[in-house]
């Protein structure tokens, strides 16, 4: 029998011996390298925390003692110690199958659940201060990368540590890599520790020596006030010491017995503690190690050569991809185009630009609200700055936005990629909320392109427009449409009509327009009813003109957009019509007003959520025949 099907609960872990943990940790890294195969998934980070993992189980006593993860994209392990491996691990990311975080509601063991960076410390501070308060003595313990320290709530949170509690385990994972490789002086920072030479062998000396000596092991705790004392002469003192938390390591993150060891050091401080550890992004598979930034997260592979599944010939170019060559296209051609990313220049395909004009993008770490205030500063020395930061993740700089950009007016372009769902990720990156968190600031234009054709349009008005400017696309394939030489400047506010009608007229956003032809033309062949479609392009500012042209001669219309029904471009063309005291009964199609869970497919999601295409097309109906209906009744009562 295998050890990892013997695993029920962290007490199985414990009762394993030395000798086993190290076939466990083999067996844990087939089972991810098979399971994100099928599935995709974040394989690299997973891989490198295997031992670490572990040695967390094996020195504390999960539930009871909370292990507060970083984004959690590494709690694979995790969930495999917890006893959640078998069929729902292997559904992992998929529907019915586990999530591919931390989550409150899928485990006792999974204390809180993130899937933003740089959330961690903060809520494990606050779990240590709730501890101290209720008077008991659990152990709190924030695992966190090191590219969560070039996000500002770490920060805050590490200036908080000494005043709000007294003991706390912060583990930092150093691995270099966020997604992409970290930058800024942090990451220089964590390199000087690492690879200090004097201060290396002051540490491993000392190690030895403790080692060596009868009552050694009482000596520890005296051996690391040495330490710290002696490391002020031999390098500058650490940074983490400044904040006053005991600084430990750094040391090697795959060796468990020496992680068990500093990790029991640790549990017993009566002080707040750093523990950092070096470990090896993708460890146990040679291709994730050789390609970090792609196997940080991947979509399904071949185990053997580490290919994703081929695209099929006539694929059309992803929407981000389209967006990375348009923008790199400008920046070619107008040196006052910058493009800035927060740790994500592949993700948003910003990396097109990094490649071919390095000067003109900036990568600024895991730092959505320093971005944002970046690119105002920029603005406001005559540089367009394009902000590509996926919608989930822009809620993160909401106030720069409303505060540094848009009461200034200055000329920023947000590129908002994964607007809509990202299925396989869940809630935590859904982008389902921006048209209503941005709809209420003034001056905000909101795009959203039908085809990728468009939404070249859009960069290039974006970019001459002067003032604040958002642009939102899905995630995967575009249209497939060819994209003209020339782009075109659209009219601020203008919609598109596509198709005229005179019963019903469908409003639509970006690709919600495929499912209104379909729905229009089934209407029309099946039922008789004249659908016009019309290609909305902006949620703000709307086209009231053309609205209200169409509230007069129309008996129903139907909004579509694949963002939330509240606060979204629904509740705006209802807004419209009430001022412009118009009554024209709207059928708004949507998100309902909760969280969208993960799953296989956005096919799939939609229709758990009641929004498939033929639920569509029944709530339209219903409402159509409620019209008709009642419009019959009128006649025959006059």
């Amino acid at each position: 029998m295998a050890l990892l099907d013997r695993i029920r609960s962290p007490q199985d872990v414990k009762a394993l011996t030395d000798a086993d943990l190290a076939a466990l940790a083999d067996e844990i890294r087939r089972e991810i390298i098979e399971v994100t195969s099928k599935n995709g998934g974040h394989i690299g980070p997973n891989l490198g925390v295997v031992e670490l993992t572990i040695a967390l189980h094996r020195v504390f006593d999960s539930p009871r003692d909370r292990f507060v993860m970083d984004v959690a994209h590494q709690g694979y392990v995790h969930k495999l110690l917890t006893g959640r491996a078998g069929p729902k691990f292997k559904k992992i990311r998929q529907g019915g199958g586990l999530s591919g975080f931390l989550m409150r509601e899928e485990s006792e063991y999974d204390c809180y659940g993130a899937g933003h960076a740089g959330t961690a410390l903060s809520a494990a501070l606050g779990m240590a201060a709730a501890r101290d308060l209720r008077g008991t003595h659990e152990h709190v313990v924030a695992l966190i990368g090191d590219a969560a320290l070039t996000c500002g709530i770490t920060m805050e949170a590490l200036n908080n540590i000494a005043t709000s509690t007294k003991r706390l385990v912060v583990v930092l994972n150093d691995n270099e890599w966020s997604i992409a490789k970290n930058v800024g002086a942090i990451a220089n920072y964590l390199n000087e520790l690492i690879t200090n030479p004097n201060y290396k062998r002051f540490h491993d000396n000392l190690e030895n020596f403790l080692k060596r000596i009868p009552g050694g092991d009482s000596l520890r705790d005296l051996g690391h006030r040495a330490k710290k004392e002696a490391k002020d002469f031999i390098v500058p003192s650490s940074l983490f010491e400044k904040f006053n938390l005991r600084y430990l390591g750094p040391i090697d993150g795959h060796d468990l017995p020496l992680l068990t060891q500093y990790l029991e050091f640790c549990k017993n401080s009566d002080h707040p503690v750093l523990l950092h550890v070096l470990t090896t992004k993708g460890k146990g598979y040679d291709v994730a190690l050789k390609n970090p930034e792609k196997f940080h997260g991947t979509s399904p592979f071949d185990i053997a050569s580490g290919q994703s599944t081929p695209i099929k010939p006539g694929t059309p170019p992803n929407w981000q991809d389209v967006f990375g060559k348009t923008v790199a296209k400008f920046a070619k051609a107008d040196p006052k185009v910058v493009g800035i990313t927060a740790a994500m220049p592949s993700g948003t395909s910003l990396s097109h630009l990094a490649k071919e004009v390095p000067g003109q993008f900036y990568d600024v770490g895991i730092a959505e609200e320093h971005a944002v205030l970046f690119a105002a500063g920029l603005a406001t020395m005559g540089i367009h700055p394009v902000c590509a930061i996926y919608s989930t993740f822009l809620q993160r700089a909401y106030d720069p936005i409303v505060h540094d950009v848009a009461l200034q007016n200055l000329p920023v372009l947000f590129c908002m990629d994964r607007a809509g769902l990202s299925p396989n990720d869940g809630p935590t990156h859904h982008g389902l909320f921006d048209i209503a968190y941005l709809r209420t600031v003034p001056r905000a234009v909101i795009m959203q392109p039908k085809d990728e054709d468009e939404m070249v349009d859009m960069i290039h008005t974006g970019l001459l427009h002067q003032g604040p400017a958002f642009i939102r696309y899905p995630r995967g394939p575009a249209m497939g449409v060819k994209i003209k030489d020339q782009p075109a400047v659209l009219p601020i506010g203008q919609a598109e009509v596509l198709r005229e009608g005179r019963d019903i007229i469908i409003w639509a956003l970006g690709t919600m327009l495929q499912d209104a032809a379909k729905l229009a033309d089934k209407l029309a062949a099946e039922h008789g009813v004249s659908v016009g479609i019309v290609n909305a392009r902006f949620a703000k500012p709307l086209d009231t003109e053309l609205l209200y042209q169409h509230a007069r001669t129309a008996k129903l219309l139907v909004t579509m957009e694949d963002h939330v029904l509240m606060g979204g471009f629904g509740s705006a063309v209802l807004e419209a019509l009430n001022e412009g005291g118009l009554a024209t009964p709207v059928e708004r199609i949507g998100w309902p007003d909760q969280f969208v869970g993960h799953g296989s497919s956005v096919a799939e999601l939609r229709a758990q959520n009641g929004i498939s295409p033929q639920e569509i097309e029944d709530k339209v109906l219903r409402r159509w025949k409620k019209i008709s209906v009642g419009a019959s009744l009128a006649t025959a009562q006059k």
